[in-house]
C-alpha cells in the first residue's frame, strides 16, 4: 500500500465500490484512498470521508453551504441565560453584524424579549 494514496471521487469512485464488493467497507475505503498512515505507521481508515464522497458521486448534497467556516459548529441564533445569570453572545454573531470591542448598546427590556440597539459612537451620555 503506498505512504499517501489520492482519494478516488466521482464516477470511478462509484465503480471501484462496485468492483470491490467482496471486501468490507473499511477495507474498500483503504482501497479507495481513504485512509492516512498514523504515529504509530498504522493505517487510519477515513470512512467519514469516504461516505461522504459516496455521496457526493451520487448527486446527494447533505451541505449544500458546504461546511460554515471550518470549525464545525453553526450558528443557531439562540443563547441561554447562564447559571450565573449572564447571557453571551458569540464572536459568531458579533463578526456577522461587523462589531469591535467598545461598541455600546442600549438595552430595551420588553416582555419576554430583550433588544439590543447600538449606539453610534459620537453619542454621548448628555445626548440620551
Amino acid at each position: 500500500m503506498p505512504e499517501k494514496a489520492t482519494p478516488i471521487t466521482g464516477k470511478p469512485l462509484l465503480q471501484k465500490v462496485k468492483d470491490l464488493s467482496h471486501l468490507s467497507k473499511r477495507e474498500t475505503a483503504k482501497q479507495c484512498g481513504y485512509y492516512s498512515i498514523g504515529k504509530d505507521g498504522q493505517p487510519r481508515v477515513n470512512l467519514t470521508g469516504f461516505y461522504d464522497a459516496l455521496l457526493e458521486a451520487r448527486g446527494i448534497t447533505l451541505d449544500p453551504n458546504g461546511g460554515k467556516d471550518g470549525r464545525g459548529r453553526e450558528a443557531t441564533y439562540r443563547v441561554s441565560v447562564h447559571k450565573n445569570g449572564q447571557i453571551v453572545i458569540g464572536d459568531t454573531y458579533t463578526q456577522e453584524m461587523g462589531l469591535k470591542p467598545g461598541d455600546e448598546f442600549e438595552i430595551k427590556l420588553g416582555y419576554k424579549h430583550i433588544h439590543l440597539i447600538q449606539l453610534s459612537g459620537d453619542q454621548s451620555d448628555d445626548d440620551k
